[in-house]
């Protein structure tokens, strides 16, 4: 990725702060190392990306390669028919946790602020309807488990997810459709102990995906 691709500047988590680091010279005072993984613009720039700082300087493709070799096997959905702005949360999420992919269901446009520019290194693939979803997952020998809490559900806290399998999330208000609840192979819930009816969709997608991490993810791998 080259300076000229990067993020337009804006407002951040962190306010109007910039973040990251100056031109390699600037930070480290000698010339910049002859490392193919390295974008030269970059170097000469600054790098200001959300990015950890194992990544700092590298080019887009670099990333995308390097997190490839340590994806993990789940892989995650959610329903697009009402566009949802929670899906640029669960790509952030996705890409935290170094998901295999991220399937959007339904509308092929998205929320894309909530995933503070972390598309760039994911992937990303897009399916018309549950159908299409479904007929993937067949392909990919992946077990569908749908996330709601619905009458009928086994608590997460409970189960061991599948470690092949494509965690499914509705979108915000209506959840997972019947026909994506009724080709799932289980159907899981998040206890709840409030007054709520239901957890925003981008923070059940995360806790679902932590889950997995917890129970399958080896910790000396994470940054």
């Amino acid at each position: 990725m080259s300076a000229g691709d990067q993020e337009l500047p804006g407002p951040t988590e962190w306010g109007e702060h910039p973040y990251g680091v100056g031109p390699w010279v600037q930070e480290f005072g000698t010339e910049p190392p002859q490392d193919p993984r390295l974008d030269p613009e970059l170097l000469a720039e600054g790098d200001r990306r959300n990015v950890v700082d194992a990544y700092r300087y590298w080019t887009r493709e670099a990333i995308i390669a390097d997190i490839d070799e340590r994806r993990h096997e789940f892989h995650v959905a959610i329903e697009n028919f009402g566009h949802d702005a929670n899906i640029g949360t669960v790509v952030r999420t996705a890409n935290a946790f170094a998901a295999a992919a991220v399937h959007i269901v339904g509308r092929r446009r998205w929320n894309r602020r909530g995933a503070m520019v972390t598309d760039r290194y994911q992937h990303i693939e897009h399916h018309a309807d549950i159908a299409g979803l479904l007929e993937f997952a067949e392909r990919a020998n992946l077990v569908v488990v749908a996330v709601d809490n619905v009458p009928g559900a086994v608590p997460l806290e409970t189960v061991r997810l599948p470690r092949n399998c494509l965690l499914l999330f509705g979108q915000e208000g209506p959840g997972v459709t019947e026909q994506a609840k009724s080709a799932a192979v289980m159907t899981v819930s998040i206890a709840q102990f409030g007054s709520t009816r239901s957890i925003n969709a981008g923070v059940a997608a995360g806790i679902a995906m932590h889950t997995w991490i917890a129970q399958h993810a080896d910790p000396s791998r994470a940054w």
